[in-house]
């Protein structure tokens, strides 16, 4: 039901003048969405308050309730044609009372965990697109008939809101940014292990992917206690997002996957001077795909002890500073920063080696994220040793990656298996920081274990063959008839 909505909105923003690409589609879908989540929301707490006996105070007006202004019903449940709004009147509605009535929730929040304040972060960063008030309402219908009352429904209304992100990504216009394939982030949550009471975060959310899948892994853990509850949804899930329409995703994502106010900050991460960092502001877990190919200006990158324009490898820096001693980190980045001959990721490779224990590195092969050619590794490190030993595991598969082949979890359960023992295979080994390179600490991804494969041969010498085989028959044929 829930994919199939989808696509009838998609149909209908695709004929909007208002919106021009799939990323207005995910926009404007995501906070409509939204209001009609809150509304379920607010009902499910009404009914446990009238369970316990306590009366319940709605957090929106009834004005701007979603049951008085975008789907009224009539007694039978159907929709109310003569009071629900729709053409310039809905368009006028939403745009001119509804936007400016939900932005003035962040300045009356109590503080920033709770939904309050959320709604008003949220309808503060982004505006209505939909320049249509018809199709707005046809929207409207549309997402009205979802429900996310029960758990089974909020699971799949998330599954496939996180469907729509890869699509989104999948579209290009940087979607890499957005998405991280789902098998690879359950893989890097896994090995990390992170586990309740640890302040878990990721300095470039985006659609806060590896937030939502830690949350699933904490919840599945353990028989989970009130505090245990209360700890996963106040004080365990930490983000910081530059983009504006990735800010709104990723927190979006988060609630729809049952966290209710997420802690993601719109802000620039490298903006933040790493010398200002104290213990209070680092975290016990990192989990990271920082965005990488992007270029900082000079004032960012005076943020930073090693001077580089190279977005990831500030990040880098910023996720060694901001991690706790003890704390474990697991973070993507491009294969080349274990080679690169430039001052800065010598520089980096060195910090990283001396400050953290660097035990894992998984190479991932190209395709893995789709649209993107650049090949990655995951970098598995964990801070307040320095590197003695490196494992290094080779992703090597059968079949090349791509939209229609996407990386799944079968593909990455050898890894998992042989890093808990850090085994040497066909696609593993490892090496001692002993003998690399002191001057520039080179870490090139080179595997000593991998059996070549038979080199292709040439056309040429594959026609030479074939001539030479006929030549054969010919001589034989001719011996076979002279015996006869």
């Amino acid at each position: 039901m829930f994919e199939q909505t989808f696509k009838n909105i998609d149909d209908i923003l695709h004929k909007d003048a208002g919106c021009g690409s799939e990323l207005d589609y995910v926009e404007q879908t995501s906070w409509i969405l939204f209001l009609k989540y809150l509304d379920d929301l607010e009902k499910d707490k009404e009914t446990a308050a009238l369970l316990t006996g306590k009366t319940y105070t709605p957090i929106i007006d009834t004005e701007y309730q979603w049951t008085v202004w975008a789907a009224p019903k009539v007694k039978d449940g159907k929709l109310d044609h003569h009071k629900a709004l729709t053409g310039d009147d809905l368009a006028d509605f939403v745009n001119i009372k509804l936007f400016p009535y939900l932005k003035k929730f962040k300045v009356g929040a109590e503080s920033a965990d709770t939904i309050e304040y959320k709604i008003g972060e949220i309808f503060n960063e982004l505006k209505n697109r939909i320049q249509s008030g018809y199709n707005l309402r046809e929207v409207i219908n549309l997402i009205d008939e979802l429900r996310f009352r029960t758990h089974a429904e909020k699971h799949e209304m998330s599954h496939l809101y996180e469907s729509k992100i890869q699509n989104m990504g999948n579209a290009g216009r940087n979607g890499g940014e957005y998405y991280t394939p789902r098998p690879l982030i359950t893989t890097i949550v896994k090995v990390v292990s992170p586990k309740i009471g640890d302040k878990i975060y990721d300095g470039a959310v985006g659609s806060a992917g590896f937030l939502c899948e830690a949350f699933a892994y904490l919840q599945a853990s353990k028989n989970l206690t009130t505090k245990d509850i209360e700890t996963l949804q106040k004080r365990t899930f930490y983000g910081k997002e530059k983009k504006s329409l990735a800010y709104i995703i990723g927190t979006m994502n988060m609630i729809f996957h049952g966290i209710e106010a997420p802690n993601i900050i719109h802000t620039n991460t490298l903006a933040e001077n790493l010398s200002d960092i104290q213990e209070k502001d680092r975290y016990d877990i990192i989990l990271a795909n920082p965005p990488f190919g992007g270029k900082e200006r000079a004032e960012v990158q005076q943020n930073f002890p090693i001077k580089t324009g190279e977005t990831a490898s500030l990040f880098l820096q910023h996720f060694v500073k901001i991690l706790k001693a003890g704390g474990k980190a697991g973070v993507v980045i491009k294969n080349t920063f274990l080679s690169n001959t430039d001052n800065a990721s010598i520089g980096i490779r060195k910090l990283l080696l001396e400050s953290c224990n660097l035990h894992t590195v998984l190479d991932l092969p190209g395709g893995t994220f789709t649209g993107a050619g650049v090949k990655t590794v995951v970098l598995f490190f964990e801070k307040g040793s320095a590197t003695k030993k490196v494992w290094f595991y080779q992703l090597n598969l059968s079949r090349n990656l791509g939209k229609t082949n996407a990386l799944n979890e079968k593909d990455l359960e050898d890894f998992i298996t042989l890093q808990k023992t850090k085994g040497e295979s066909e696609n593993s080994w490892s090496i001692n920081i002993k003998d690399i390179d002191p001057n520039t600490f080179d870490l090139s991804a080179k595997n000593p274990n991998k059996k070549e494969a038979a080199a292709l041969r040439q056309p040429k010498e594959i026609l030479d063959e074939m001539k030479a085989l006929d030549k054969e028959s010919v001589i034989l044929l001719n011996s076979i008839l002279e015996l006869l």
